[in-house]
């Protein structure tokens, strides 16, 4: 099964089991949020309607806390499962936030435009290492100056060992949180997709893509908040 039509199959119950299977969520999405909205407000500041591109949005759960946090932007939400982004759609003309959504894979062209945060949840781990680096290659190109790229990701560990307890972590905490055996298997077999890659990697590719005041800014096992700023 492709890594989209895993994600269609769970369009319905995808956002309420967040909670339970990120043990951080508050702080892994606020995190992303309060990196991303400095230049939001700078633009709107200056009279001009900020622009967000949301990479593999999904449900549009950060597109949706972004809206909330700064209130006038317009959004760009891509992903490749049009069930997620069916159910991005209700939410966000739901709440009345501009938006429009773009069938597309992450290996595929961005969408023509200037942007003054380009964000992204949970997704660019299913990308192969060559991937994740083209992908912030083409981030990094669509900035406004000032910009920001951040992503709200899951890592791997910089170790075998430390992955494991990454894992045994993970596994203690979701249980302790409520997630079923069900969640916690099916959420085992959309990991069968997942291409991690260790922060120290991915800061080094963001910084190589020409970002500036690259920086880990949250970090709770295997969930991490980086990203950087066109100069």
């Amino acid at each position: 099964m492709r890594v989209t039509d895993t994600f269609n199959a769970v369009a319905g119950t995808y956002d309420e089991e967040r909670r339970r299977l990120i043990p951080c969520f508050d702080a892994f999405y606020g995190a992303a949020v309060e990196v991303a909205a400095p230049p939001l407000r700078a633009a709107l500041a200056a009279g001009r309607t900020p622009e967000v591109l949301d990479l593999g949005a999904g449900t549009g759960l950060l597109s949706l806390l972004l809206a909330a946090a700064v209130p006038g932007v317009r959004l760009t939400l891509v992903d490749g499962a049009p069930a997620m982004l069916a159910r991005a759609t209700a939410q966000l003309d739901a709440r009345g936030v501009p938006h429009r959504t773009v069938r597309a894979d992450l290996v595929d062209e961005l969408p023509p435009g200037r942007y003054d945060a380009v964000v992204s949840a949970l997704a660019i781990h299913h990308l192969d290492d060559a991937g994740k680096r083209a992908l912030y290659r083409r981030a990094a190109a669509v900035l406004t100056p000032g910009g920001v790229f951040v992503n709200a990701e899951q890592v791997a560990g910089p170790t075998p060992e430390l992955d494991r307890r990454y894992d045994e972590v993970w596994m203690r905490r979701i249980a302790e949180l409520g997630a079923s055996p069900d969640e916690i298997a099916a959420s085992r077999e959309r990991m069968r997709h997942d291409r991690p890659a260790t922060v120290t990697d991915q800061c080094r590719w963001l910084a190589e893509a020409g970002l500036v005041d690259v920086d880990c800014f949250f970090k709770e096992w295997r969930f991490a908040v980086f990203g950087g700023r066109a100069a």
